[in-house]
C-alpha cells in the first residue's frame, strides 16, 4: 500500500477529475474511476472499492499512470461524428514538390 501522502494525492486528483467532469457534462452521472489493474494494486485500491461517496474504483484495459473518470453518458459521440463527416481528396492532378528549396531526383547545381 502506497503512504498516506501518496493516497491523499491521488484522491485530490480523483476528486479535481470528477469536478471538471461534472462540470463539463452536466446531463451525465459519474459512477466511478478506471484505472490500470497494476495502478490499483500499487496503490492498493480494490475492485468496487467505494473511494468518494457514490465513486467506485474499476479495473480496466488503460494505459498505466493514467485514470478515467467512468460515468453513464457516451462522450465518443462527437469524435465518431467528426470521422463521419471527414471527406477523403485525392487530386487528379500532380503537383511537384520542392525539398529544400530543389525538385527531387534533380541534382543541385554548384558554383564553384
Amino acid at each position: 500500500m502506497a503512504d498516506s501522502s501518496t493516497i491523499g494525492a491521488v484522491l485530490k486528483a480523483f476528486q479535481i477529475a470528477l469536478n471538471a467532469h461534472d462540470r463539463e457534462n452536466p446531463t451525465h452521472t459519474a459512477h466511478g474511476i478506471g484505472m490500470a489493474h497494476f495502478d490499483m494494486e500499487r496503490l492498493g485500491f480494490e475492485e468496487g472499492e467505494e473511494i468518494l461517496p457514490g465513486i467506485t474504483m474499476s479495473a480496466d484495459g488503460g494505459t498505466s499512470g493514467n485514470f478515467r473518470v467512468l460515468c453513464d453518458g457516451q462522450h465518443d459521440n462527437e469524435e465518431e461524428a467528426e470521422e463521419v463527416e471527414a471527406v477523403e481528396a485525392v487530386s487528379q492532378v500532380a503537383v511537384p514538390v520542392t525539398v529544400g528549396g530543389r525538385e527531387p531526383g534533380r541534382e543541385q547545381e554548384r558554383e564553384w
